[in-house]
C-alpha cells in the first residue's frame, strides 16, 4: 500500500449535518479570512486559494442525507468570509462597497469553488445512488421462521375472599 493512499486513510472522517457544514465552512473561512490579513495584508488572491480546499472538504464531510446544502453554503461562507478583508475606510456602506468589490472581482474563485463542491457533491449522489440498486440485487437473508402466536393465558376465576 503507498504511503499516500495510508496517509488518506488516517485522515478524519466527520459526517456534518447541513447546518454543522455550512458552520464548519463559516466558521473556516473567516478564520482564514483572518490569519490571511495578519499574515499577508488582506491578499485576496491568498484567499482565493485558501477558499477551494474549505469547498472540497464541506462537500466530503457532509452527511448524505444533507449533500445539496454543501454547495449552497460555500458561496455564503465566501461572502462571510471577505468580510474581514475587503477593503473599507470604517464606514458602514463604505465597507459594504468594498465587498461588493471584492466579490465582483473575485467572482472566478467563488464560482469554482462552488464548482467543486457541487461536483464533490454530484459524484456522491450517484455513487449512492447506484448502489442502492445493488443492495436489492443482493441476495436476502433466508426469512425467519414465523414466530409461535402465544395463546392467551387462560384466566380463572378470582374467589372472593371476605
Amino acid at each position: 500500500m503507498s504511503p499516500l493512499v495510508r496517509a488518506v486513510r488516517r485522515m478524519p472522517n466527520p459526517r456534518l449535518t447541513g447546518l454543522g457544514s455550512g458552520l464548519f465552512c463559516l466558521a473556516s473561512m473567516f478564520a482564514l479570512a483572518l490569519l490571511d490579513r495578519l499574515l499577508f495584508g488582506s491578499s485576496l488572491l491568498v484567499y482565493g486559494v485558501l477558499f477551494l480546499p474549505v469547498c472540497a472538504l464541506t462537500a466530503i464531510w457532509v452527511r448524505r442525507a444533507d449533500l445539496v446544502t454543501a454547495p449552497i453554503a460555500v458561496p455564503i461562507a465566501f461572502a462571510f468570509g471577505l468580510l474581514p478583508i475587503a477593503d473599507s475606510d470604517g464606514g458602514f456602506w463604505d465597507g459594504l462597497m468594498g465587498l461588493f468589490t471584492a466579490l465582483a472581482m473575485h467572482a472566478g474563485w467563488l464560482y469554482g469553488g462552488t464548482l467543486i463542491a457541487g461536483l464533490i457533491v454530484t459524484v456522491r449522489k450517484v455513487r449512492m445512488m447506484s448502489r442502492r440498486p445493488a443492495q436489492r440485487r443482493a441476495p436476502a437473508q433466508p426469512p425467519r421462521p414465523p414466530a409461535q402466536k402465544r395463546r392467551p393465558a387462560q384466566t380463572q376465576p378470582r374467589r372472593r375472599t371476605t
